[in-house]
């Protein structure tokens, strides 16, 4: 019997297994049946709403009266299938007829965007490819959810998902809904290297932009992972080696890792330091027959016997092409031609001049300039059409257009003209605003809390005129300025304008009493040469001592009253510094003449000269030497009033509080200011040790100075021309909300009746 039962058992399920065979096999007898060629009398479309039926028939590879065979069949099914206006189409034959069913993919009807919070949906549907009323596609939803989490990477957000949600409405139309977690911001919780020996991680991470996560880094996107960046930092560890000897340098890998739970990377950087090598013989090699390689021999910045540093190899080229363009040739091509010995580590270097015809500039066209005038940048061109081409002189030129800050980007590029001798100067430039709303905040020893708001425009009417209106608020200072500047006056190279002003000022703390001036200035500059410039400038202005507090000193109650003043200025400043607000070397000289008389009530001639080095004596520490005298004398026997004096200490003088020296009334202690003055300062500024994106540095100072002689007398009147001098230590922190200035300094030379001031504190911010 049970022998019987698994015979029995068997059979069944080899019947079973012979249906499912059958049932799968009677599908590809019809489908080989349907596939046997046939004459179609007819193509009938099925299932269309918005598509017209002749547009289905167009996509097919046949007609009525063709033969439809297995081949084409497949391929008219690839082209309605490849047009990515159906969901699924089939292909059946009734009779001699051939039935093409589709059924047509949903129009979008909106695009809707939720959980982003950080990224707003202006900025998604700009990355986005769909748009409402278009055909819906699961492929195209698949890339724009691709592209939306593209943006979030780029933001530092590689934990973000996203969640395609369709919702379906009446006459096949969809809403189409992305759903995002972003997730929180993806950081760098480590980087490391491998293969250094020579500098630590410490030092190559200073050295690269990306940084690791840190809380002082909440305004700072490089604590966030970034691929580009990434590849940014393997050219900036290249560059830091060569420029310090390693001519073998190279990265071999820099792999990021994301961590388990998708929070962070580890950053390994893996190098070959590779010999530290000097420079060996240098030379300059020329084709150019007009040329004399003894002074060219003078522009190169690299030394036999240096360190090899790959800087100072493209600074030498970059001399060199400057130089050579001076000549007139355009295309000069120089090259480096490096002999390294690796038994002797030493690299040396042989620049090559290769001819190149002597050419001129044949036109200046210039694009993407919407708002500014052409005029504007052209006028900044040290070139002009039918000039010899000099390449010192355009990249002055591209440097002068960088520095009218009315620009993005500045790309300017030379091309072969429509001769052999002639080029072609292309720029192209993008345009940003120009336009200033600023409101700022602040704290400084000498004013004490502070607050400004202004309105500037430094493009006006896309003619390169800046027009300002600022006012300031502070617990001893008011002041409202309006002021103009036209950059190229009657289209000539002079820069006129105008300012006006209105300021209070509290000096109760100094000389017991306050002071208000109103009045104005016309102005014209001009640049002499590159590194020089004079400007000239008339001023009349009222000055008013008023408020005098209880207890001043009677030469102060005597300047009581208003008086005006017409003054005829002049400044002429000679610039060789490489940045104006943070100079690391360089020099500058500044000669100020002031006369005052004609429709005023004073008369005074008033001169000021100014000076100051800055030298680097190593990485980041930098020498300055800077120093300022002063004279102001009256005219036919006129005394100098007292808002006309010279005020020595505080910010010009740290370690004595402002007019902390000079004549005093020994009485009262009261300033009065003096006629004479010199002030110097000797410093280093130095790294502190603190991330280099801090922006924090240290300063080693010694200032000093003297004021003296007043017209006043009395013996009441204390007037010591002794030299005055103090030492202090500070630090410059270029914070998120502006610059903050600390210092402490104290006086080693002074006399009892100065008046000291250990800390002095500055901090300003705009937004």
């Amino acid at each position: 019997m049970r022998r019987l039962l698994l015979s029995f058992g068997a059979g069944l399920a080899l019947v079973a297994v012979m249906g499912l065979v059958g049932a799968i096999a009677l599908p590809q007898a019809a489908l080989a049946q349907s596939a046997r060629p046939f004459a179609v009398e007819e193509v009938r479309v099925e299932g269309t709403q918005r598509i017209d039926p002749e547009t289905v028939r167009s996509y097919l590879l046949i007609k009525s009266g063709d033969t439809a065979d297995a081949d084409r069949l497949d391929r008219s099914l690839k082209a309605l299938f490849a047009t990515g206006l159906f969901a699924d189409v089939t292909l059946r034959q009734e009779g001699s007829a051939l039935v093409v069913r589709v059924v047509e993919n949903p129009i979008i009807n909106r695009i809707a965007f939720e959980g982003n919070r950080r990224i707003t949906d202006e900025s998604l549907n700009a990355e986005v490819q769909l748009r409402p009323r278009v055909v819906y596609t699961r492929a195209k939803v698949q890339a724009d959810v691709k592209r939306i989490l593209d943006v979030y990477r780029r933001s530092g957000r590689f934990a973000a998902t996203v969640e395609p949600k369709v919702v379906q409405l009446p006459q096949n139309r969809v809403d189409l809904v992305f759903e995002i977690e972003e997730g929180q911001v993806t950081g760098v919780r480590r980087i490391s290297f491998v293969g250094n020996r020579r500098y630590s991680d410490g030092t190559l991470r200073e050295a690269i932009q990306t940084k690791e996560s840190r809380w002082y880094r909440f305004l700072s996107t490089d604590d966030t992972y970034d691929p580009d960046r990434l590849s940014y930092d393997r050219e900036l560890l290249r560059k830091y080696y060569l420029a310090r000897g390693y001519a073998d340098f190279r990265v071999v890998s820099a792999v990021a890792e994301l961590t388990p739970d998708r929070e962070g990377f580890y950053i390994t950087f893996t190098i070959e330091e590779g010999e530290r090598y000097k420079f060996g013989a240098i030379d300059v090699v020329s084709q150019l027959r007009d040329l004399k390689i003894e002074e060219l021999r003078q522009k190169v910045t690299t030394r036999d016997g240096d360190w090899y540093d790959a800087e100072k190899v493209e600074n030498s080229i970059n001399a060199l092409t400057d130089a050579v363009g001076s000549f007139g040739y355009a295309f000069v091509d120089i090259r480096p031609r490096i002999n390294r010995d690796r038994e002797a580590k030493t690299v040396g270097v042989t620049y090559e001049i290769q001819e190149g015809p002597r050419v001129y500039v044949e036109r200046i066209d210039i694009v993407g300039n919407v708002r500014t005038l052409d005029k504007v940048i052209r006028r900044e061109f040290r070139l002009v059409e039918g000039d010899a081409f000099n390449t010192a002189k355009l990249r002055r030129s591209r440097q002068r257009i960088r520095n009218l800050g009315f620009f993005e980007k500045v790309d300017i590029t030379n091309v072969p003209g429509d001769q052999p001798d002639r080029t072609v100067i292309n720029v192209e430039v993008q345009e940003k605003s120009t336009g200033e709303l600023s409101f700022g905040v602040g704290f400084s020893t000498s004013d004490g809390i502070l607050g400004d708001v202004s309105i500037r425009e430094r493009n006006l009417l896309g003619r390169g005129q800046d027009l300002r209106l600022a006012t300031t608020l502070s617990q001893r200072r008011r002041q409202i300025d309006l002021s103009f500047t036209e950059p190229y006056f009657l289209d000539m190279n002079l820069a006129a304008g105008f300012d006006l002003f209105h300021i209070v000022r509290d000096l109760a703390r100094e000389s017991r009493y306050d002071q208000r001036s109103t009045g104005g200035t016309l102005r014209a500059g001009y640049q002499i040469s590159e590194p020089l410039r004079q400007t000239l400038r008339y001023t009349i202005r009222e000055d008013t001592v008023t408020n005098i507090r209880e207890g001043a000193s009677r030469f102060i109650k005597e300047q009581e009253g208003t008086t005006t003043s017409s003054i005829v200025g002049q400044e002429l400043t000679y610039d060789q510094r490489d940045d104006r607000f943070d100079p690391t070397e360089g020099y500058f000289l500044r000669l100020v003449n002031d006369i005052a008389g004609g429709l005023g009530d004073v008369a005074f001639l008033r001169n000021r000269l100014a000076a100051g080095y800055y030298y680097p004596v190593a990485d980041e520490w930098v020498a300055n030497v800077t120093g300022e005298v002063g004279v102001i004398n009256g005219i036919g026997g006129e005394r100098v009033r007292i808002q006309h004096r010279f005020f020595i200490g505080g910010d010009n003088l740290r370690g004595f509080r402002a007019a902390g020296i000079g004549p005093r009334d020994i009485l009262t202690r009261d300033a009065l200011g003096g006629n004479e003055f010199f002030t110097g300062s000797v410093g280093i500024t130095f790294p502190t040790g603190l991330p280099k994106e801090l922006g924090v540095r240290g300063t080693l100072f010694s200032d000093f100075g003297s004021l003296r002689k007043v017209d006043d007398t009395g013996p009441e009147i204390v007037d010591i021309d002794s030299i005055r001098v103090s030492v202090g230590l500070g630090a410059v922190w270029r914070s998120p909300f502006g610059p903050v200035k600390v210092s402490v300094a104290a006086p080693i030379r002074r006399e009892d009746f100065d008046r000291k001031e250990l800390l002095r504190f500055t901090f300003g911010s705009r937004f």
